[in-house]
């Protein structure tokens, strides 16, 4: 057994040290991607039959479709109108069409 001693000063003034510098370690290591435009193939947008452009919808597999519904007036999306590219909050991190159409669709208050 080795017979090194630590100063007990030494040793809190080290762990203080590093609990300090964990919180800036994760701030500094957590870079926000910026978000990508949602792919028709991902899972989740398959699953939620996703389209980019409503107008292509087909309505007797989607029964609750009715034209002029688009992710542009959905209150799942966020964003500005006008706006191509719209962040989702079904598909966080990812860019939906403004023209495009989902089965969470909602109409915007």
């Amino acid at each position: 057994m080795s017979e090194t001693r630590y100063p007990r000063r030494s040793v809190l003034k080290g762990a203080l040290l590093g609990i300090a510098a964990a919180p800036a370690a994760a701030w500094l290591g957590r870079a926000e991607a910026a978000p990508v435009k949602l792919d028709v193939n991902d899972p989740q947008a398959k699953a939620l039959g996703y389209v980019e452009d409503a107008t292509t919808v087909d309505a007797k597999a989607n029964p609750n479709y009715k034209p002029g519904q688009n992710c542009a007036n959905c209150l799942q999306a966020q964003g500005k109108p006008g706006d191509a590219l719209l962040p989702c909050n079904i598909f966080p991190g990812k860019l939906v069409q403004s023209q495009g159409w989902c089965k969470v669709w909602v109409k915007r208050p």
